[in-house]
């Protein structure tokens, strides 16, 4: 069994008249939830979003609270981030580098492959043709014998949300021949969609975290004051994979 937490959209820097302390307090609280476990986990992902405005000072911010977590984070950047940045602060990289932000980890139990779907000054997102590649390639690579979890920030598909579902990933097509060659896929994983939200891409779950920043009322809900609520509170996801080849995804409010 393979246990891991699923976190997204926690938009380090977003100032509501507090200079962004509102956003590092709702991250804060997560990670310190994580933390406080009395169990272990395997592995804990975010996809995306980890800053509003992909400055560096942002992401000296998203650092320490990454840094000071006793689960560092697998993530992979959203419409809101900034690949140069990104790159240099949470990764070490070149900061002239503008390249498609995709990194493979092999862990004991599963491989994850974190993808970049941005599409840099845009909200909407697109696998380019690069990192199709660069997928298909670690996908083979990756043993054949673990579970392989796809993640990115774009959902490649309609999720309902009227807010997110005309920026969300594209050309989806591309990606559903991609994963079709590799039987060993067990999930997407995305955010993006500001909702906890489950349903099926290209035969297999697909997984939409819930944001840690915000949450997205959907339309039947009630949108006077606009879709997004600042007031809930923020919520994770569980994710466990188990012997039988089932992933079973738990939601969790963080008070």
């Amino acid at each position: 069994m393979f246990v891991f937490a699923h976190i997204s959209d926690t938009h380090i820097g977003q100032d509501r008249g507090d200079g962004g302390a509102r956003a590092r307090e709702r991250t804060e609280r997560v990670l310190r939830a994580l933390d406080e476990l009395p169990g272990e986990l395997d592995a804990v992902i975010l996809t995306g979003d980890v800053t509003d405005h992909g400055t560096p000072g942002e992401y000296t911010d998203a650092l320490k609270l990454i840094d000071g977590s006793r689960h560092a984070p697998l993530h992979c950047p959203g419409n809101h981030d900034v690949r140069g940045p990104y790159r240099a602060a949470l990764l070490g990289g070149d900061s002239a580098d503008t390249s498609p932000v995709n990194q493979l980890h092999t862990l004991p139990g599963a491989t994850f492959a974190m993808c970049d779907s941005t599409i840099p000054g845009r909200g909407d997102g697109y696998l380019d043709d690069a990192t199709l590649a660069w997928l298909d390639d670690a996908l083979a690579r990756a043993p054949g014998d673990r579970p392989a979890f796809v993640c990115c920030h774009h959902p490649p598909l309609p999720l309902h949300g009227q807010y997110v579902d005309p920026i969300r990933q594209f050309g989806e097509d591309r990606l559903a021949a991609v994963l079709a060659r590799h039987g060993h896929v067990a999930a997407l994983l995305c955010g993006h969609s500001h909702t906890p939200a489950v349903t099926v891409f290209a035969g297999l779950p697909l997984v939409a975290a819930p944001a840690v920043v915000s949450t997205l009322r959907m339309p039947w809900e009630g949108t006077a004051d606009g879709p997004i609520d600042y007031e809930l509170p923020p919520v994770l996801a569980y994710h466990v994979y188990d012997d039988e080849g089932r992933l079973t995804t738990h939601f969790r409010v963080v008070p």
